[in-house]
């Protein structure tokens, strides 16, 4: 479970995660990624954030840990913040 700093909230308040049925494909490279909207309602407003989203597959770091090691290649994820949108009542 994820917690929010004490300055944001009350010590070790829980942080709602959305869980999402949409999985982001990699691309060989981030050059070559296809990019998906995502949508995010925020709880209690009118308000829907729109992101692009894409994903892609780099080589392993040489520094990698432990738990990482023998993967071979590790998948890479980013997203850009395109606005907000007001829903209609």
């Amino acid at each position: 479970m994820l917690y929010q700093s004490a300055g944001q909230r009350s010590a070790k308040s829980p942080v709602s995660v959305a869980n999402s049925a949409r999985r982001l494909e990699p691309a060989p490279s981030e050059a070559t990624a296809d990019t998906t909207e995502v949508r995010l309602r925020e709880k209690g407003t009118d308000k829907v954030h729109i992101y692009e989203a894409w994903a892609w597959e780099e080589e392993a770091p040489d520094d990698a840990p432990e738990w990482l090691e023998g993967q071979g290649t590790i998948t890479e994820a980013n997203v850009s913040k395109e606005g907000i949108k007001h829903l209609e009542e």
